[in-house]
């Protein structure tokens, strides 16, 4: 792609307002995350902030336009659309890139639901099948299938949590109760709940053209002692989306599907690198705005709402500190 002139300075100025930290000393408790600053106030609330940062692989690599704002207005949406379903954790959302929850005791363990075989990360099931495993979390699959193609059901495959920087650990049901991790009668009902919310979702995604592959969710339990979704909700960062219309003809033809998630940038690395012992190559910025773009697509598809574009003469850095000192006055007075 060869870029004019005027094009790339557009791409160099999206780049260069990108919100990559979101440290405010005037907040306590301040912990930074792959993708997200986190605080946590003393009255029990947490405040959550999305930058742009992208990580891919467990790294992060680069910083990637709107992509904070996509994310959190994305799972504003289906924490929404999802709260009749599971009780969840946002209390307000006082900022594009902010949502304030309540702070939970986070359960160790991801629960991701699948509906086709696919992926490239080493928690993923196809490169486990590729490698002739066929059980896989506990689930014994068929031979001959294809990458990309529909499970004969849909699979939980739970992960413990990896430590930043560290991977996620394939696990088992049984041995998550077996080892404590939860309780059987807890794993009974975040499996309930994980399928419920998840064909809600493949449900609103089929009728806005698109097919909800495969998601992870991560729940706490509150004061009271429930079981309530926290984190992020059917995002392009958690989940894969494919686009109805192409996926049928690209199977045939042994194509990826046209995907608007973050599989599009692991793909990319994986055709340059072995990105499990190898250097990630620095990512273009236009690859970058590809991937943007992407992002804006799904947002706008999945929700039937149009993304408004932050003022690009406002930092968004500036703007989300000028909303946190509206929202939270006491910590940013003087």
């Amino acid at each position: 792609m060869t870029l004019t002139v005027s094009k790339a300075s557009e791409i160099e100025a999206l780049l260069a307002n990108c919100l990559t930290d979101a440290e405010f000393p005037e907040l306590p408790n301040f912990q930074r995350g792959k993708v997200r600053e986190s605080y946590d106030l003393p009255d029990g609330r947490r405040i959550m902030i999305a930058t742009d940062r992208q990580s891919a692989f467990d790294y992060v690599l680069a910083a990637v336009p709107f992509k904070g704002q996509v994310l959190n207005q994305t799972a504003m949406f289906w924490f929404d659309r999802t709260k009749d379903i599971c009780p969840n954790h946002v209390i307000d959302a006082p900022d594009p890139n902010v949502v304030v929850a309540r702070r939970l005791d986070m359960l160790p363990i991801e629960m991701v639901v699948r509906d086709y075989i696919t992926g490239s990360t080493e928690t993923s099931i196809w490169p486990m099948y590729e490698r002739g495993e066929r059980v896989l979390y506990g689930h014994r699959l068929p031979d001959s299938l294809v990458k990309n193609q529909k499970l004969p059901g849909t699979l939980l495959t739970p992960t413990t949590k990896g430590a930043q920087g560290e991977h996620d650990v394939p696990i088992t049901a049984d041995e998550i109760v077996r080892q404590g991790l939860v309780s059987q009668e807890q794993w009974d009902e975040l499996a309930k709940l994980s399928l419920a919310i998840f064909a809600r979702g493949r449900e609103i995604a089929a009728a806005n053209g698109l097919i909800l592959v495969d998601t992870k969710y991560e729940f706490g339990v509150d004061e009271d002692g429930r079981i309530t979704l926290a984190d992020e909700i059917h995002t392009p960062d958690s989940s894969r989306y494919w686009i109805t219309d192409t996926y049928d003809a690209r199977l045939a033809a042994g194509q990826e599907p046209e995907s608007l998630d973050k599989e599009f940038l692991r793909l990319w690395i994986a055709e340059r690198c072995d990105p499990y012992n190898e250097p990630i190559p620095d990512i273009p910025a236009e690859t970058l705005t590809v991937f943007s773009n992407k992002y804006v697509r799904l947002y706008e598809q999945v929700t039937g709402q149009t993304f408004e574009k932050p003022d690009a003469s406002v930092p968004v850095r500036q703007r989300i500190a000028d909303n946190l000192r509206l929202a939270f006055p006491d910590y940013f007075s003087g």
